[in-house]
């Protein structure tokens, strides 16, 4: 019986994990993937913003992969590893808070998926302008460069060659044995992150001793997510007024945001997503067929004001 390769794709929030699952997606392979979307906020986004897979896409958007919804991921894992058919692998994008050392310890305790599975690899996407920053105020991105078998040093068009060279230096003083492949919007060979055969468990327990018997751990309980729905057409106006405020004004505590928004008289809906103030915006998508048309809008953030945000986005509606 020949265990499915599973790759966990991870990184801080912003990164660049879901432009990395869709690079994977759209190479042409040929090979079948089953795709698991964990995010932090109660709307899921990024299965919208995930290209061709829709009948392989699972969400999960109730909590955190790597403690409050693990239960899921292992049944999720077990229903595929149960299927008919050939799967190449499983790809698991987790959220950008995610501690990646649970999710990979679920690959050696459960019995069945330790037997039918096999961790191929840990991929994780950094932010070269930004992981200098998040390395000294978030444990969690220390963990996800401390636990990667590959490190995507990613948005290298956004600093310069001091600063990059000064940012790798800093990841490999973390983590020795990480292969670093620089890249812009994580354009990364396929072969750089999959099939590397490179999760290293002798490795890991030298590392972390209590990897295959640890529990709990904690995450940074300031950040919070605060997810906004309008049934409305916006209006374009209002809504730039009031974002290009808020990230003014509140930049440095957004660490990420992203949002599929309907504007009044668009035939096509707006992707805005964004880390701090570097915004960017689109029109790629197209409403499917008997998709409700609402716009939807998660920040994820220090000391977020849920009740202000959301009034703040309801007045962005259209008259």
């Amino acid at each position: 019986m020949t265990a499915i390769p599973v790759t966990v794709l991870t990184g801080y929030l912003g990164a660049g994990k879901t432009t990395l699952l869709n690079r994977i997606l759209s190479e042409p392979h040929g090979k079948r993937y089953a795709v698991i979307v964990n995010e932090f906020g109660e709307i899921g986004i990024d299965n919208d913003l995930v290209v061709g897979a829709d009948e392989e896409v699972f969400e999960m958007n109730n909590g955190c992969i790597c403690c409050t919804v693990r239960g899921d991921l292992i049944r999720i894992i077990g229903g595929l590893i149960k299927r008919k058919g050939d799967l190449d692998g499983i790809l698991i994008e987790t959220t950008g808070l995610a501690d990646p050392a649970p999710v990979a310890q679920t690959f050696f305790v459960d019995p069945d998926v330790a037997e039918r599975t096999r961790l191929d690899g840990v991929v994780t996407v950094v932010d070269s302008r930004h992981v200098t920053q998040r390395l000294e105020d978030s444990h969690e991105a220390l963990e996800q460069v401390a636990f990667a078998d590959v490190i995507l040093l990613n948005k290298t068009d956004l600093v310069d060659a001091g600063e990059l060279a000064s940012v790798e230096a800093r990841l490999r003083s973390l983590n020795p044995f990480a292969r670093i492949v620089r890249t812009e919007r994580c354009a990364a060979p396929l072969d750089a992150v999959l099939g590397i055969g490179g999760f290293d468990l002798k490795r890991v327990l030298e590392m972390e001793p209590d990897f295959l018997t640890e529990a709990d751990h904690e995450h940074d309980q300031s950040v919070t997510s605060v997810s906004l729905r309008e049934e409305r057409p916006l209006d374009p106006v209002r809504f730039d007024r009031w974002f290009r405020t808020l990230i003014q004004t509140r930049g440095t505590d957004l660490l990420r945001y992203k949002g599929i928004l309907a504007f009044a008289g668009a035939s096509r809906p707006t992707v805005v997503q964004g880390v701090h103030m570097l915004a960017d915006s689109g029109n790629t998508l197209s409403w499917r067929e008997g998709q409700s048309r609402a716009s939807r809008f998660v920040l994820i953030g220090r000391d977020l004001d849920g009740e202000a945000l959301a009034a703040d986005f309801a007045a962005c509606a259209a008259s």
